[in-house]
């Protein structure tokens, strides 16, 4: 009888509406408008309830990188408890040692006394970052198969082709649209649908990471062949390989990111390449010749012959016409940096900037700025210290753990999506000391996913990996002439009873609660034994789990295929 297919996973109409979130965040001007980011959010709240439903219904589990990235969840935790205080109400004693200047401002007012001096901009930004907070945790939850993060990779890398293809056709044409709407600002360059250059080229660089991170995982020990014939076919296949689709995109978003005319952020994509590549030549112990021949036609080719035709001299001369005299965002630093000294340990409110900042400007500066143009100034005006200290510190235990999966991991794809996460965090670290991509919420959720995917590339697939084990389904360890311990259970998803005179008698128990201690004690394994003759109502599938104890057994169809049954390696189980 021909095994029934394998159905799909409860959760998998989830993971792709989460990578279709992920390809919409760029498209409404980088949702940076308010009607936009109230769609992400709103899409990702119904994503994080469909999620639990699930989980609290014992249909899914979480993956090890979830009990791996145990101390980011906690950080994050703790960022968003600490946004929310600055909105509750204090006593006005314990502001004015806390933040004296909004003590001194809300004392104005006769109004209740709060960190945040403006708490509707407060209250927008602790959305946003609970939203970002959950694209993180549902990027660990639902990728926990190798199927599943080449998909995440490859939609990154299309909505950056998209944004890189669109961006130079409208460039090159002189078409200059946005979303839908006719460009005002930067034309002549690229922008894609976003409004600034800038912020296209921190989408690119990020896109470009994961892009150089897929051709890492696909390049391998390749003979050349010793005839000419073999040499041929071996050039032939290349050419019609994914490895060359893959690379002909990579070199059209390196195209369209020397046409933002982006200074920074064409600095910060070669300083973030030739970095990650140094630093993954360094750390990793299987690094091979393609490789390291990748990523110098990376740098060599894109900037030698890409550049050269595509406006790479623009870019230069931009960087050399750049000066104290010509460039006023160094003014806006010294005020900023002002403003950060009246709210040095609890900032001002996150999201306060474009309200607070009018105060302490010169004459000097005539032009609006609503975000401070430097994501490190801005966070320590917003969020004092204590905000700026726990944000590096979820980026910086992020950073180690792809640059320990960049040293660890044997697998290729988990090299990969390591390197991507490394050169895609560089990027940003530099590009935001000039600018506030962090600021854009469709550049700050990919760099959320970013940060995920070091946590992934550490764990996914590692023997022995340690994560929460949450299932709330028993594990059932079949034997081939176990005992009967007297207690009966019923399998999930079987057309018939498996728990009456027939069919199986089994022990249950249950996995360890959610986030229990990994020290705790580990109660012993369930034990299933099938009787002389199965319930009749049940199909039958031979069922066989070679390797030590030589486990085998019976059981139906219907409970073999189920997603609730795989075999767990560590426990010689099925769940």
């Amino acid at each position: 009888m021909p095994a029934a297919a394998r159905p799909r996973p409860p959760d998998s109409l989830l993971f792709y509406s989460l990578c279709a979130l992920l390809v919409w965040l760029p498209l409404p001007l980088g949702s940076n408008r308010v009607w936009a980011w109230s769609i992400m959010e709103l899409w990702v709240f119904l994503l994080m309830a469909a999620w639990c439903w699930l989980y609290f219904n014992n249909r899914i589990a979480l993956p090890a990188g979830v009990g791996a990235a145990r101390p980011v969840l906690w950080l994050f935790g703790l960022w968003l408890v600490y946004v929310g205080l600055q909105l509750v109400p204090l006593p006005l004693a314990w502001l004015a040692r806390l933040s004296p200047e909004a003590a001194r401002h809300w004392a104005a007012l006769g109004e209740p006394a709060r960190l945040s001096v403006d708490i509707k901009a407060t209250g927008v930004a602790l959305l946003l970052s609970l939203a970002y907070g959950l694209i993180f945790f549902l990027c660990l939850a639902l990728v926990g198969s190798r199927r599943r993060l080449k998909t995440l990779a490859y939609t990154l890398l299309c909505s950056g082709l998209f944004q890189a293809v669109y961006g130079a056709m409208m460039s090159l044409s002189s078409l200059e649209y946005n979303f839908f709407l006719k460009k005002y600002a930067y034309i002549g360059v690229a922008t894609g649908t976003f409004i600034n250059r800038n912020h296209l080229a921190g989408y690119l660089e990020l896109t470009l990471a994961v892009g150089v991170g897929l051709m890492i995982a696909t390049l391998g020990a390749e003979s050349n062949g010793a005839t000419l014939k073999r040499k041929l076919l071996n050039i032939l296949r290349l050419l019609l390989s994914a490895k060359a689709r893959l690379r002909l995109a990579l070199a059209m978003m390196v195209i369209a990111l020397v046409l933002t005319h982006s200074r920074m952020g064409n600095t910060a994509f070669f300083a973030s390449l030739f970095s990650a590549g140094v630093i993954g030549l360094i750390l990793s112990r299987h690094a091979t010749r393609p490789v390291l021949i990748l990523l110098v036609s990376l740098i060599v080719i894109d900037i030698l012959i890409v550049g050269h035709w595509f406006g790479l001299e623009k870019v230069r001369q931009r960087l050399q016409e750049t000066s104290v005299v010509t460039e006023q965002r160094a003014e806006v630093y010294q005020y900023v940096w002002r403003q950060w000294r009246d709210y040095r340990l609890t900032g001002a409110g996150l999201g306060s900037f474009y309200s607070v900042f009018p105060r302490y400007r010169g004459a000097d500066i005539v032009n609006y700025y609503r975000e401070a143009h430097n994501d490190y100034l801005q966070f320590a005006a917003e969020g004092g210290l204590i905000g700026l200290g726990l944000l590096g510190l979820i980026v910086a235990a992020s950073l180690l753990a792809a640059l320990i999966a960049q040293h660890r991991r044997r697998d290729p794809l988990m090299r990969g999506m390591s390197f991507a996460a490394i050169m895609g965090i560089i990027a940003i670290l530099i590009h935001s000391s000039v600018d506030f991509n962090l600021q854009i919420p469709a550049n700050a959720a990919t760099f959320m996913v970013l940060l995920a995917l070091a946590w992934i590339s550490l764990t996914l697939g590692e023997a022995g990996a340690k994560g929460l084990n949450t299932v709330k389904t028993p594990v059932c360890l079949f034997t081939a002439g176990g005992t009967n311990s007297g207690v009966q259970s019923r399998l999930p998803f079987c057309n018939a009873s498996c728990s009456s005179q027939k069919g199986i008698s089994a022990v249950s128990r249950f996995h360890r609660r959610p986030f229990a201690r990994r020290k705790r004690a580990r109660a012993p394994p369930l034990r299933l034994q099938w009787r002389d003759a199965p319930h009749p109502g049940c199909s039958e599938a031979p069922l066989t789990r070679p390797g030590r104890g030589g486990l085998s057994g019976r059981m139906s169809a219907q409970c073999l295929n189920s997603p609730y049954w795989r075999w767990d390696g560590a426990r010689q189980a099925i769940r």
